[in-house]
């Protein structure tokens, strides 16, 4: 009896869960999305990344995996399948309420009935695999009972329209036998307090089984390959997790060298992420007080300037919030792009200006474009991005 009335009580919540979203899908059709950029843009553009956050998750629930990575595939291959599975560790049933897929192209499955207390289940997606040889990163949105958060399941791999080998596939960037498609590795956003991690594929070029450690590696990262050693002729799984450190905001990049088989490498890996400040914690008073930065213009436009000018201005921020503003770090993406003074705290109510200047020798002709991204402690706007703009003839 206390099972069928848990069902019945799964069933209901569902059907709610189910129209709530049906009723956000018409309202957000509706909405209309021209925005200001002031508004639109509040973020830099980051990859989706796993980010051990218990506030994102419940510690009731354990998966085997989050993310999916088929690697490198044909077009042949046809329809592509995998599994991903959740088990209950509470003392509570627990049901998946939905599964939404990013698009059309992933058909999906789960475990329909509750899970009972160190019971599993599971989700299965399909890639369809129709879009020809492309990249592609699926994303599959799980709502489960009791958990705040839905939780984001990813498929992700490379199509190609013919196989290819190793060399061609990881030979790019390799170091010695150690294959590798790139080593510039992106991790997205991390969040103070926590760590972040990521991976890629990698492979063994060599004729022999390949050793893999690492030197000179940056104190908050960490990286291990799966399986180790690497054996001839194979690919295998590198992992690289950085862990905040209190003292680095916004944009920054992590060292790490190569050892294959006892012998450094001639070269290194970055791994570059972005840490924000972790609001989760803060009370819904700290979050009502809390700093409100407001920009007059997100833009500012030199206009049609000379080659090799020196060009200064300035943003003006006005916190409109109850707490004082704090920005920890200024990022410009182009080195031509530099702070000429400190940013201040602002305090609740008043206004300060954000000053740069800017050396045109460093720059290509042409239109220009630079993003200035800003870290705050303001959950509301924790990340600003401002645009500066022109022409340089």
């Amino acid at each position: 009896m206390i099972y069928k009335n848990t069902v019945r009580i799964f069933a209901r919540m569902k059907m709610n869960f189910v129209t709530a979203i049906f009723l956000l899908g018409i309202l957000s059709c509706g909405t209309n999305t021209s925005q200001s950029t002031a508004s639109a843009i509040s973020a830099p553009e980051q990859d989706v990344v796993l980010v051990l956050d218990p506030d994102a998750s419940d510690s009731n629930i354990s998966w085997d995996k989050t993310v999916h990575d088929f690697g490198d595939v044909s077009v042949e291959d046809g329809p592509l399948s995998c599994t991903f599975t959740i088990t209950n560790n509470g003392s509570e049933p627990v049901a998946i309420f939905e599964v939404v897929s990013s698009c059309g192209c992933t058909d999906v499955k789960w475990t329909r009935e509750p899970l009972m207390p160190g019971k599993s289940g599971t989700i299965s997606a399909t890639y369809k695999n129709e879009d020809g040889p492309t990249a592609f990163d699926k994303t599959l949105t799980v709502y489960i009972s009791g958990v705040k958060k839905p939780v984001v399941l990813r498929l992700r791999g490379v199509v190609h329209e013919k196989k290819k080998s190793l060399s061609q596939l990881f030979g790019a960037q390799k170091l010695g036998d150690f294959g590798i498609k790139t080593r510039e590795l992106k991790l997205g956003t991390l969040r103070q307090g926590l760590s972040a991690s990521e991976s890629v594929t990698v492979a063994n070029l060599g004729s022999r089984p390949l050793t893999v450690s690492f030197a000179d590696v940056s104190q908050q990262l960490s990286l291990t390959v799966t399986p180790n050693p690497i054996p001839a002729g194979a690919t295998a799984n590198l992992t690289y997790t950085v862990a905040a450190d209190p003292s680095l905001y916004g944009r920054n990049a992590y060292f790490a060298t190569p050892v294959l088989n006892g012998s450094k490498a001639a070269g290194s890996l970055s791994v570059m992420a972005f840490t924000q400040e972790n609001f989760a914690a803060w009370s819904e008073s700290e979050r009502e007080n809390a700093a409100i930065p407001m920009f007059e213009n997100s833009t500012v436009s030199f206009g049609v300037v000379s080659a090799g000018s020196h060009i200064t201005a300035s943003f003006t921020c006005k916190n409109r919030g109850k707490a004082p503003l704090h920005i920890y770090k200024a990022d410009s993406e182009d080195p031509a792009l530099t702070l000429t003074a400190d940013i201040p705290d602002i305090s609740a109510g008043n206004s300060s200006t954000i000053d740069f200047s800017l050396d045109t020798s460093l720059l290509a002709k042409g239109d220009c474009v630079i993003m200035l991204s800003l870290t705050t402690n303001s959950p509301l706007r924790p990340v600003v991005n401002l645009f500066v703009t022109g022409e340089i003839r």
